[in-house]
């Protein structure tokens, strides 16, 4: 069984205030996420994130097939990090920890997501040529988006 790891860290230009604010309402996440990827969230989005909640969103990653991800807001600390878990959706598991700090002239944003890929041998065989480089596509969509709506950290 092999787990993957991606790891990104992020600086903005922002108070923490502005940070939290922007993380931990689920219905963000659809402003940070490619348009061609169909995100839409069905339900779950209602309320600030807290533990324990379910959210569930339409999401098209690969070959335009829409994939229903129903994931679990598992660990929620106040201005400091939260962990999304996949309950159901396109990978064998998901462990996604959201970290935020203060730093002098905005916040370091830190994601952790350990993963693994379905159909053993074969996903492992199409991760490296299918699911890492989407993932890290995202997660680069991220980083513009997030320098669009924020600018650039000086630091």
């Amino acid at each position: 069984m092999k787990i993957y790891r991606l790891h990104t860290k992020q600086n903005l230009p922002i108070s923490m205030e502005k940070a939290w604010e922007l993380l931990s309402d689920p219905k963000n996440l659809q402003l940070i996420t490619p348009d061609y990827m169909g995100f839409k969230i069905l339900s779950g989005a209602d309320r600030p994130m807290f533990p324990g909640q379910i959210i569930q969103y339409i999401v098209t990653p690969v070959l335009g097939i829409p994939t229903t991800w129903v994931t679990e807001i598992t660990h929620v600390v106040d201005k400091q990090y939260f962990v999304d878990e996949q309950r159901f959706g396109p990978y064998a598991l998901w462990h996604h920890k959201h970290f935020i700090k203060e730093i002098p002239g905005g916040v370091e944003m830190e994601d952790i997501v350990d993963y693994k890929v379905p159909m053993g041998i074969l996903g492992q065989l199409v991760h490296p040529i299918l699911v890492k480089p989407k993932l890290n596509e995202i997660f680069e969509y991220r980083r513009k988006k997030l320098i669009e709506l924020f600018g650039e950290f000086k630091g």
